[in-house]
């Protein structure tokens, strides 16, 4: 738990870190953008890592599809960085891909209030990185977008770009 807690507290500093080095109104999109890249970077880290351990110990995933390397976002990635699966991943199996997570970490710590959807963004923004920056070191070049409409759940849509 303490490494959770020590993820959420740095995430916090980022954001903080960014936001207050991007003042202004019209530069929350480079914000957004800044943050988005940050979590690019850790995404492909993150994949190079587990795929670096998984040849060590042989147990070297084998995807046949699209499909199986969202479910192993879905169950591995995810536990791995947030400690739980996603909630519910759907898809129209046309390259377009939803995963829910009802309880986001990174948003609970913002108050449920509509007020604060406002900052949903910049709290999302380092997440749709990751999981791009994960497909892309797997393969699978993608558009990865976040939307809220309840706090704390929120959805994940991931547009796979076929090469």
């Amino acid at each position: 738990m303490a490494d959770e807690a020590l993820f959420q507290f740095l995430h916090s500093e980022i954001i903080q870190y960014v936001n207050s080095a991007e003042s202004g109104e019209s530069e929350n999109g480079r914000c957004v953008s800044k943050l988005e890249s940050m979590g690019f970077r850790v995404g492909q880290g993150l994949i190079e890592r587990h795929i670096s351990v998984c040849r060590f110990t042989k147990d070297t995933p084998r995807f046949k599809d699209e499909l199986d390397v969202m479910k192993f976002i879905c169950k591995d990635f995810w536990t791995s960085v947030f400690k739980k699966q996603i909630d519910n991943l759907r898809t129209n199996h046309q390259g377009i891909y939803v995963l829910q997570d009802n309880k986001f970490h990174q948003l609970t710590q913002l108050s449920a209030g509509k007020q604060y959807l406002e900052h949903a963004p910049k709290f999302l923004a380092f997440t749709c990185g990751l999981v791009r920056g994960a497909l892309s070191n797997l393969g699978v070049k993608s558009i990865v977008t976040a939307e809220v409409s309840v706090m704390p759940a929120c959805k994940f849509q991931v547009m796979i770009q076929k090469m």
